[in-house]
């Protein structure tokens, strides 16, 4: 089967980078979200994004005009009904996904092939609440979608040859790079990341060391390009406290205990740069650190 155009469903920092990058490869995207306010949001990110693109040379005035002339606006979800991949991006919450895969099913074809950028949560347990377990497959892209390189591929349990073959070819024609992982809990990337940003976390709490130092520390002694906690406030605090909740829930270790501090923050709604503040204030010209 070959994929000619496709549906994103949510419009956030995920599904926007993904609108951007698949429209950018010459697909038709009809891009989804629960109110049309967040959808032109979407589409205002996408076009300043390509801009910034086109301002560094890595793309053409000629291709962001293109590109953004194949995204369509779908405020709801059977206008999803043509497409031939649908690619799930919605908070990461196991029942909101699985109540979108619910109501979709009934409005697409029956050959489509639906798929998530779960981060973390299983294939297998998506894939059997749609009507095609066979035809779901997990794709999760990095953050920020436009510049990182990877795709994770994750086969459920019924995910067929046709699906992964079909989604791998797909995801070659977007420059990526596919790296396929088993269905258990966070994959790869996230599996080894979480953790990582989970123990900065309780270094914090234990007060070893403050969120500058801590920063510092890995950026300069490990030459990460973002410190932990920087890195954190990126992805979403709430993010990374469902992940390390998936990573403790599904594999019943102890090692991967949220930190007290994380759940803290997330409930005061101290998310990050989404909500201005997390381990750092952004509120200012530049960020300080809240601890």
């Amino acid at each position: 089967m070959a994929i000619k155009s496709v549906g994103v469903i949510g419009a956030g920092q995920m599904g926007n980078g993904i609108t951007h990058v698949i429209a950018l490869a010459g697909y038709d995207v009809h891009l989804n979200d629960i109110s049309e306010e967040r959808i032109e949001a979407a589409l205002a990110t996408i076009n300043g994004n390509m801009s910034r693109q086109v301002g560094s040379g890595k793309i053409t005035e000629k291709d962001k005009k293109a590109a953004l002339g194949r995204i369509m606006p779908t405020a709801k979800l059977d206008g999803l009904g043509s497409v031939d991949l649908i690619i799930e991006s919605a908070t990461e919450k196991e029942d909101v996904k699985r109540q979108i895969f619910e109501d979709l099913c009934p409005l697409i074809k029956e050959d489509a092939i639906l798929a998530s950028n779960t981060s973390s949560i299983s294939i297998t347990r998506l894939a059997a609440s749609t009507d095609r377990p066979e035809r779901f497959i997990g794709l999760h892209f990095m953050n920020p979608v436009p510049l990182m390189e990877l795709v994770e591929v994750i086969r459920g349990i019924a995910t067929d040859e046709e699906t992964y073959k079909t989604s791998k070819a797909f995801i070659d024609t977007l420059d990526k790079t596919v790296t396929v992982a088993e269905d258990f809990p966070a994959f790869i990337v996230n599996r080894i990341l979480l953790p990582m940003i989970n123990e900065a976390v309780y270094v914090l709490y234990e007060g070893v060391g403050s969120v500058e130092a801590i920063d510092t520390a890995m950026r300069l002694g490990a030459h990460h390009p973002m410190g932990p906690l920087e890195l954190a406030d990126f992805i979403g605090l709430d993010t990374c406290l469902s992940v390390m909740q998936v990573l403790y829930e599904g594999l019943a270790d102890t090692k991967y205990r949220p930190c007290p501090l994380l759940v803290k923050y997330v409930e005061a709604g101290w998310l990050g740069r989404k909500t201005s503040r997390g381990f750092y204030d952004y509120s200012g010209e530049k960020p300080v650190p809240t601890r």
